[in-house]
């Protein structure tokens, strides 16, 4: 996901949304908060009916995924490059 602000800002201007009819756009609540509206639909279509734990805690589990990724990349290549180098000696 592109973007650095917590999907919990653009819940807030959900709930804001939602809570007051009057109130501003989603395009000048946005603004107020610092991020462009194409980010608050995103965040909409991927945290739409979470609550902000759950928010953060998917948060969390991309990052450790993408870290046991990394590690697992890591060790591929180890494994090969040990490889090359046992056919090299033998």
């Amino acid at each position: 996901m592109g973007g650095s602000e917590p999907p919990a800002r653009a819940d807030q201007i959900h709930w804001n949304k939602v809570s007051e009819p009057q109130a501003p756009t989603i395009k000048e609540l946005c603004r107020r908060h610092g991020f462009s509206e194409a980010s608050y639909y995103l965040w909409r279509s991927k945290f739409g009916g979470m609550s902000v734990s759950d928010a953060k805690r998917l948060k969390e589990l991309e990052s450790e995924n993408t870290r046991l990724k990394k590690m697992l990349a890591e060790s591929m290549l180890e494994i090969e490059v040990t490889r090359e180098a046992l056919r090299k000696k033998w």
